[in-house]
């Protein structure tokens, strides 16, 4: 799958990939997704493409590739460094003005490969809406560090 999502990158489709493993809600649970988390990821999903005006169909798999230019401009060094890092990194993304698409993949989740539980995936949820949250305040012209540009080395 790499070749194919990098060659959505290599061709201008978007400048930042992510793997959509939530084509069917059957797809999804016959994958091994819990069904708490199918149901929060969903959930959360719409509320985000909602505020950044985009029409993914997941915004949290970890299946995600980024052009040299996004990483160059976004200042990404003081946010979180745990799972909340992503939700901070697409919401600064976007806020450049970096397309964000996703791309089918397969879901398969067992014990070693899908660590978050209940409560990180709830405190998570809440970053996801916080980043949120300051991208639509931002686009109304408040300014947070978050969105700054990277500094140039």
């Amino acid at each position: 799958m790499v070749p194919h999502f990098t060659g959505f990158l290599k061709h201008g489709v978007c400048d930042v990939i992510l793997g959509n493993r939530i084509r069917s809600r059957r797809e999804a649970l016959k994958g091994g997704m819990p069904a708490w988390k199918y149901l929060f990821n969903r959930c959360l999903t719409i509320l985000l493409n909602l505020a950044y005006g985009t029409n993914l169909g997941e915004f949290h798999s970890g299946f995600r590739a980024y052009r040299r230019e996004v990483l160059e401009k976004v200042a990404f060094e003081q946010n979180s460094d745990a799972f909340g890092f992503d939700a901070e990194f697409l919401a600064q993304a976007i806020r450049h003005g970096f397309v964000v698409a996703d791309a089918p993949m397969p879901v398969k989740y067992f014990k070693e490969a899908s660590s978050i539980g209940f409560m990180p995936s709830v405190r998570y949820g809440f970053v996801n809406l916080k980043a949120a949250w300051l991208f639509t305040l931002s686009r109304l012209g408040i300014r947070f560090r978050l969105f700054a540009e990277r500094a140039k080395a």
